[in-house]
C-alpha cells in the first residue's frame, strides 16, 4: 500500500514538471527557458537579422504566443520582401492589425530628436540601411509631456529621466512595447540618410 502511494506521489509530480516544461504560457516560464527559446530563434521564421539585446524577452514571448500568427506574419514579410525596393508608404500586411510604414529621413540632431510610446501597438523597427541612435528607457522614467497622448496617431512625446542610446544598423532590429519609451532617427556622430520599416503589431 506505502509502495503505491509513493508511486502515485513520484508520477504527479513528474508529470507536474512535464507540464511546466511543455506549459505554451511563457509568463509562467524560467528566465533560462525564455532565453533557451528567444535564442533558438524559430520565431523569426527564416529571417536573417538578429534582435538587439535592449528587447524585453520575455514580454515579448508572451505576446508572441498570444498572438502567434500576427507575429509569424509580420517576420515572414519582414523575410519575404525586398525591403530596399519597397516603395516609400504604409503596407497593410493584416489590415490595421498588423502594417509597415516604410521612409526615408535624415537622422535628427539631439534636440530635435523626442522620446515617444505607443499605446496601440507594438514597433518592430529595422533600419534598412544607413544607421541612426535609438534612445531607450522604461516608460516609468518619463519626465515631462511635451505633447499628450493622441489616440488618432497612437502617439506621445515627452522627456525622460536617463535612458540608454543604442546603435541601429542594417544587422539587427528593435522591439518596442508600450511600456518602452523611444526615441529613433536621432543621429550617429554626423547628419546621415537612414530608411527604414516599422512594422506595427497591434496590442490586443
Amino acid at each position: 500500500m506505502k509502495n503505491s502511494l509513493l508511486i502515485i506521489i513520484v508520477m504527479t509530480v513528474l508529470s507536474g514538471f512535464t507540464g511546466c516544461a511543455d506549459s505554451t504560457d511563457p509568463s509562467v516560464w524560467s528566465s533560462k527557458k525564455i532565453d533557451q527559446w528567444f535564442e533558438k530563434g524559430d520565431w523569426l521564421n527564416g529571417w536573417q537579422v538578429k534582435p538587439d539585446q535592449s528587447i524585453d524577452r520575455k514580454e515579448f514571448a508572451v505576446s508572441y504566443f498570444k498572438n502567434r500568427e500576427r507575429w509569424d506574419k509580420a517576420f515572414s514579410f519582414l523575410k519575404n520582401s525586398d525591403l530596399q525596393g519597397l516603395e516609400l508608404k504604409r503596407y497593410d500586411i493584416d489590415g490595421d492589425d498588423l502594417y509597415a510604414p516604410v521612409s526615408e529621413y535624415l537622422t535628427k540632431n539631439e534636440e530635435d530628436a523626442r522620446y515617444e510610446a505607443h499605446r496601440k501597438y507594438i514597433d518592430i523597427q529595422y533600419v534598412i540601411s544607413g544607421k541612426e541612435l535609438i534612445g531607450v528607457a522604461p516608460l516609468s522614467q518619463k519626465k515631462e509631456i511635451l505633447e499628450p497622448f493622441d489616440s488618432t496617431k497612437d502617439i506621445e512625446f515627452f522627456t525622460v529621466t536617463g535612458g540608454v542610446d543604442h546603435l541601429a544598423l542594417p544587422d539587427r532590429f528593435f522591439i518596442f512595447f508600450p511600456g518602452d519609451a523611444h526615441r529613433p532617427g536621432l543621429k550617429d556622430g554626423e547628419n546621415s540618410p537612414v530608411r527604414k520599416i516599422v512594422v506595427k503589431v497591434r496590442v490586443d
